[in-house]
């Protein structure tokens, strides 16, 4: 048996969570290693959706651009029931949000974050297995075997589970997945089609019964490439894995042996078949084994629900696939974290899930890379279970009302429930990392940090977007002042019961340097200045916020300093800010690592 111990963190799954988990903690210097059972990257454009949300994301990790240019733009959904044309579903948003929503193939997600991972000097490890793993108070010990069949004896100081539904990270941790499955088969086909209707729209049609009930169904989500789509259709009697013979679902002219489902998306766990009822561990979620449609099968469907007369071609893949609803008890325990299916699974209505991972990713990366620093404070890692976990389940319970009420159905008004289905809404209010809520408009401590333009500097000739500031940065300390003498001077509110401070304590310059020394110099400062206030006030790099879209969205009043995470929430908002309250902030967030 071979022995390594080179790994701060080792992460189980290279699907896009994984693979955000694994870029983000090397951005951040932390040595990681990502291990796959697939020998190979899938073709299948199974997780299609991708939401403005994670485009903020990426944008923070600096590869969205790389995204925005492989992907199409989605402008909504066309709606058709029994052939009649309904109201068209446009999908908007606030000015101020910078990217619109999106569709790109699973596969293109993952080749991305592999490459974005590559630049790094980290690949990942395909076909190696996780067999087993056991953790101690000073780290975790796992078994990997190779494609070699060779075990190979891993020591890390944390483990990090993104390997889907069927997760033996989960299962070895003994967490719960309670939860249940809707008794309907589906097929997905990846196919063209040569209809005339706008490419960047989906499309939706139902057919009902004379009763009303809903009989049959097809969703089209656009892809990249002339008429194509990813097609969802009830699967036919005759497709039916009720007593099918196991054979793993397999794009047109590859070799048997190369299906499953990438860790950490909506699927199966490669190579766990599904096709029993229940599945094998009684997870029925996911690709399917048994036979896969065929063009006939996608062509029948579209025979009876396409609202223009079209004909299918070049299938790339089709598979059948179940969808149950599921949440873990916890999201980790000691020294190892499960994300994405290995937590939640639910069906996939509003492209929820592989968004909802990747964010779960991003959220326990930087929380751990602080940890593997010794920069944490000892709670920091609990928060990821804090602040998560209610986002799942708020993400499955929402999930499932939508797939057996209809999205219609939900009381949120429109512009409510276009923010949130771009998980714009997700926030940490009330969690044990951000500081208390205000009476006042704007943004409060665990609310998303939103964007704006307008912001001029010295020397750049053009104006800046906010995050632009922010991006590839950790924490960082937003300090604002609307007046000559409105930069944190004011010695009356210390916050501390004293108020005696004298001026240069409570300037920015004090501020910047009190939040330096909280976090070992981890939390970067920059002045955001009214029109008119001179640079002067401060040493501190200076923007301007000349338009006033920074005073706008962020409804500071007076001299205000805003602690933005590096996930992009606000951790703190305080007024008239000083050196202490900031300070304690921050010792929330930094501190000795367990």
């Amino acid at each position: 048996m071979a022995h390594s111990y080179a790994a701060d963190v080792l992460v189980v799954g290279a699907g896009p969570v994984g693979l955000t988990a694994a870029g983000e903690l090397r951005r951040r210097g932390v040595g990681c290693r990502i291990v796959d059972r697939l020998p190979a990257r899938l073709p299948f454009a199974k997780a299609v959706g991708v939401q403005p949300r994670t485009l903020e994301i990426w944008d923070r990790m600096g590869l969205v651009r790389t995204a925005l240019e492989a992907a199409v733009p989605m402008r909504g959904q066309l709606m058709y029931v029994n052939g009649v044309e309904q109201p068209r579903i446009d999908l908007f948003l606030p000015p101020d949000v910078p990217y619109g929503f999106a569709a790109l193939p699973q596969y293109e997600t993952e080749r991305i974050l592999e490459e974005f991972l590559a630049g790094f000097g980290t690949g990942i490890e395909r076909g190696t297995e996780l067999v087993s793993f056991s953790q101690d108070d000073n780290g975790v010990t796992s078994l990997l075997r190779s494609p070699e069949g060779v075990v190979e004896e891993v020591r890390s100081r944390y483990l990090v589970g993104c390997d889907g539904a069927h997760s033996i990270v989960r299962k070895g941790l003994g967490l719960t997945f309670e939860g249940g499955a809707f008794p309907d088969e589906y097929m997905l086909a990846d196919v063209e089609v040569n209809w005339d209707l706008p490419h960047e729209y989906g499309v939706r049609a139902l057919h009902k019964d004379a009763a009303g009930t809903l009989d049959d169904i097809l969703v089209c989500i656009p892809l990249p490439g002339r008429g194509r789509y990813r097609m969802s259709m009830l699967v036919p009697p005759g497709l039916s894995l009720a007593g099918q013979p196991e054979a793993a679902p397999t794009p047109p002219g590859d070799a048997p042996g190369t299906s499953g489902d990438a860790p950490g998306t909506l699927g199966d766990a490669p190579g766990t078949p599904g096709g029993a009822p229940g599945g094998a561990d009684g997870v029925a979620h996911g690709l399917e084994t048994g036979r896969a449609p065929a063009l006939p099968d996608v062509q029948a469907v579209l025979d009876r629900l396409s609202p223009r007369p079209t004909t299918a071609s070049g299938i790339r893949w089709a598979s059948v696939f179940r969808i149950s609803h599921r949440l873990v008890d916890r999201y980790g325990d000691g020294r190892v974290f499960v994300a994405g299916d290995a937590a939640h699974i639910h069906p996939p209505t509003g492209a929820q899930g592989m968004n909802t991972g990747i964010q779960d990713a991003w959220n326990l990366a930087w929380k751990l890379a602080l940890a593997v620093d010794g920069a944490a404070h000892p709670a920091l890692l609990a928060s990821y279970d804090a602040e998560r976990r209610p986002v799942g389940e708020e993400v499955v319970g929402r999930t499932v009302r939508h797939a057996r009420q209809g999205i219609e159905a939900d009381p949120a008004d429109p512009a409510t429930l276009m923010l949130r289905e771009a998980q714009l809404l997700v926030g940490y209010r009330g969690g044990p990392l951000v500081g208390p809520v205000g009476d006042g408009p704007g943004p409060q401590p665990g609310d998303r940090a939103p964007d704006c333009a307008g912001l001029t500097g010295p020397i750049a000739a053009y104006p800046m977007r906010l995050y632009d500031l922010l991006r590839a940065r950790d924490h960082v300390l937003l300090l604002y002042g609307d007046g000559p003498g409105g930069h944190g001077d004011d010695p009356e509110d210390a916050g501390d019961g004293s108020a005696d401070n004298s001026s240069a304590d409570n300037g920015f310059d004090a501020l910047a340097a009190a939040a330096r020394d909280a976090s070992a110099g981890r939390v970067e400062a920059c002045a955001i200045l009214a029109a008119g206030v001179p640079d002067g006030v401060t040493r501190l790099p200076v923007y301007h916020d000349g338009a006033g879209e920074f005073a706008r969205g962020y409804a500071p009043t007076g001299p205000t300093a805003f602690v933005v995470r590096p996930d992009g929430y606000l951790g703190a908002r305080l007024s008239a800010p000083t050196p202490q309250r900031l300070a304690a902030h921050l010792a929330t967030v930094f501190g000795t690592a367990p």
